[in-house]
């Protein structure tokens, strides 16, 4: 149950970004970096070390401004469930769950919080900065946990999906209730 946890917390972290992720849990990894990592593993160390820092930081600052949203958005919607579920099977390693059901729950998780970032970005028209640092916050600190604190990073990852479900009524209302202004 906690490798689950922490495949959870780890795929929540992928749905907020994408590189940063992947660089902590390679960081993380000591000296193997992402030998343990499926796909990951095949690519050369020092080339992964170096496309991951590259675009960790393109994430990191593109997500400051709205044109930069915008192109992280498109990318981070085609990604984020294969990286969901590379950064859940590589943090529960360990459990008798078969990887490829850890692998589908990951990705959908990753997807379905890259969908509400979406939502609330156009509702917003754009996010705000200081929303963009919690992210890249949250995204660093669900990597620590998935390894550190594998409960406290699922119960956060379960509150995101739960915030996520809220969205979407919210959305819902808001629609039905813009739908009925036209009618009448």
């Amino acid at each position: 149950m906690i490798e689950l946890l922490a495949a959870l917390s780890a795929s929540a972290a992928a749905g907020i970004r994408i590189a940063l992720p992947l660089l902590f849990i390679g960081l993380l990894q000591g000296g193997n970096l992402w030998s343990q990592v499926p796909i990951l593993s095949h690519i050369s160390s020092p080339v992964l070390l170096g496309i991951l820092t590259s675009w960790s930081f393109f994430e990191l600052f593109a997500s400051k401004k709205l044109i930069g949203q915008r192109v992280l958005q498109i990318i981070q919607l085609l990604f984020s469930p294969l990286v969901g579920a590379i950064m859940g099977v590589a943090v529960a390693s360990a459990t008798a769950t078969p990887s490829w059901l850890i692998a589908l729950i990951g990705g959908m998780l990753a997807l379905v919080l890259q969908l509400v970032q979406i939502g609330w970005f156009f509702r917003l028209r754009g996010l705000p900065l200081w929303a963009t640092c919690v992210q890249d916050t949250l995204c660093i600190a669900l990597v620590f946990f998935a390894f550190d604190a594998p409960r406290q990073g699922g119960l956060i990852a379960l509150i995101m999906l739960w915030f996520a479900v809220g969205s979407g009524k919210y959305w819902y209302r808001c629609y039905k209730r813009h739908s009925q202004r036209r009618k009448g």
